[in-house]
């Protein structure tokens, strides 16, 4: 962990090797999103059942998706702001950004300094990220309630530059090809949510959840929490309105994220803290389902 991110801990941390699962979503049309995520982006299915269906890389799925018949998308409510997948190298990551150039599929490429990602959304408007960590390249921090981003030679930066798509694609090589299957390594590195509020998001997943506040931003109405020191497992931010409602049941996007604990003693131990919050919670195929204050599902397995 670099020193400018120094984790806020209570007597209670999430184990340190807790990661982020795969993530559900809800979608009005499963062939063509099934097409779109094989195409696009190179996952493979690894099952489907009637109007369900799994995808990822080749072992546990990164992405589920359920069909509903007459759903609708939503703005200005709570839900997912983007699931972020995370490449294992900038050459992966440049291969799959290359594809999306060669489709003509719309992206933002940006800087984040400490990370290289693109930004684009699924054919039923759920949010994606594709990045790859570069912590040579400088890091972050938030300060005065800011976020704050420095080059490896100290300089500022907004964290948000537009990204060297050239200097990143010099990584390919002449006979790569772009009909790939994304890497194994391929996992979901983070989950960035809408909340209805960010310090009653943070007071649940860091108070309850256990995971370490890593920084809050008022500038930006945004919070990060992690486990083990990382940059952020969870983004929560306000950017769909102070108090915004939830997910209307006819809507397409989240159904519920995972967070995946690494043993049963470190599972046990969040399971008790929601108990002991008083917070209802079901048993699940997936694992045990509660939702945050903003009714967001969360699966803890």
């Amino acid at each position: 962990m670099n020193q400018s991110q120094t984790a806020n801990q209570t007597e209670f941390s999430i184990h340190p090797k807790t990661m982020m699962g795969h993530i559900s979503l809800t979608v009005a049309n499963l062939d063509n999103q099934l097409e779109f995520y094989q195409q696009a982006l190179g996952f493979k299915l690894h099952w489907r059942e009637g109007n369900k269906a799994g995808l990822g890389a080749g072992v546990q799925d990164l992405l589920q998706l359920t069909e509903e018949p007459d759903l609708k998308k939503y703005r200005g409510v709570t839900g997912l702001y983007h699931v972020a997948y995370v490449f294992p190298n900038k050459r992966e990551l440049a291969i799959a950004m290359a594809r999306l150039f060669a489709i003509k599929y719309p992206n933002s490429p940006t800087d984040h300094i400490m990370t290289k990602t693109t930004y684009l959304d699924d054919l039923e408007g759920n949010g994606i990220e594709l990045y790859c960590e570069s912590p040579e390249d400088g890091t972050w921090k938030f300060a005065n309630g800011k976020y704050e981003s420095y080059r490896k030679d100290g300089s500022w930066s907004n964290g948000r530059e537009a990204l060297d798509v050239d200097e990143l694609f010099s990584y390919l090589k002449e006979d790569d090809k772009l009909d790939v299957s994304i890497p194994l390594e391929t996992r979901v590195g983070h989950v960035h949510l809408h909340v209805r509020d960010v310090d009653e998001a943070v007071d649940f997943y860091h108070g309850v959840i256990g995971f370490d506040i890593m920084g809050i931003a008022k500038e930006f109405q945004m919070g990060f929490v992690s486990a083990g020191g990382y940059h952020h497992h969870l983004g929560l931010n306000t950017w769909q309105g102070a108090g915004a409602p939830p997910l209307p049941a006819d809507a397409v996007g989240l159904r519920y994220f995972t967070i995946d604990l690494p043993d049963q003693k470190a599972y046990d131990e969040v399971v008790a803290r929601v108990d002991a919050a008083g917070l209802p919670s079901n048993q699940t195929e997936a694992g045990l389902l509660l939702h945050d204050p903003s009714q967001n599902g969360v699966v803890l397995r």
